[in-house]
């Protein structure tokens, strides 16, 4: 088989390499909330190419010899890739045993690729064919209050929502940026509603760029699934005396399963 990522053509010492992979690895980490709360499957492989969503669509039209026919319906992995820049005296710095290279470019990559996976599962993308937990959800939208006290009582509705639909918790809270600051900066004086919202999700606060307001979800197994083909990878493009051009790859799908196992929150 080919490697695709064709690292071994790159002009890069192994510790280079290595401060690349951890680099990415501790960016990525940070950014991407909704593999924690949805059901993983994978890694596959670049050859995984889509999921089996266990269904025939039946044809009505004519067919040869008169025989019925079916065609079954699949859910196709899409494949992102990022391209970044390096200097190659940096990397070059790194073998040497500089403690500061300069990998914001390999940041930048991982942060945007990252945001694209989130808003994917949260948001859906329909080029991908790929429906969101929030445009998916059964539940009507709940508006946030204005006041980020009042949060508790907006997730505790939520909650209740899903509950009464059957859907068991334990529960999970995502905030976009906005929402999020407010509500961790609120409650100095007292009980911080943040608090108050664990107890109620028996979960945590998570924060999300990709969102606008915040979805409450069911981390109960068999809600979502997010199919990874092949993980995050870095590969090698091309190079010259100054730079190397790498790239941060990724391949996967994702499904709602419940529709009723999440409630978003309106902005307020």
């Amino acid at each position: 088989m080919v490697d695709l990522l064709r690292r071994s053509l790159a002009p890069l010492a192994d510790k280079a390499w290595e401060e690349i992979d951890a680099t990415a690895a501790q960016v990525l980490k940070s950014q991407l909330t909704a593999r924690g709360l949805v059901d993983f499957e994978g890694p596959r492989g670049w050859d995984f190419a889509a999921v089996n969503l266990g269904r025939l669509d039946t044809n009505k039209g004519a067919s040869p010899y008169e025989v019925p026919w079916g065609k079954r319906l699949v859910l196709p992995v899409i494949e992102t890739r990022v391209p970044f820049t390096l200097d190659q005296m940096e990397m070059d710095s790194i073998a040497r045993g500089v403690k500061d290279a300069h990998l914001e470019p390999l940041a930048d990559a991982a942060r945007r690729i990252a945001a694209f996976e989130e808003s994917a599962i949260y948001n859906g993308f329909d080029p991908g064919e790929i429906g969101g937990i929030i445009p998916q959800s059964a539940h009507q939208p709940i508006k946030l209050p204005a006041n980020t006290r009042e949060f508790p009582e907006a997730v505790a509705r939520a909650v209740q929502a899903i509950t009464l639909t059957g859907v068991p918790g334990p529960f999970a809270l995502v905030l976009g940026s906005e929402a999020w600051a407010g509500l961790m900066q609120s409650g100095a004086g007292g009980y911080p509603p943040h608090r108050i919202i664990r107890d109620l999700t028996a979960g945590d606060v998570h924060m999300s760029p990709a969102i606008e307001g915040g979805v409450v979800v069911s981390t109960a197994e068999g809600s979502f699934e997010l199919t990874v083909g092949q993980d995050f990878s870095i590969g090698y493009a091309s190079h010259d005396r100054k730079s190397v051009e790498l790239y941060l790859a990724e391949s996967f799908t994702f499904r709602v399963l419940e529709p009723k196992a999440a409630v978003r929150l309106a902005p307020a």
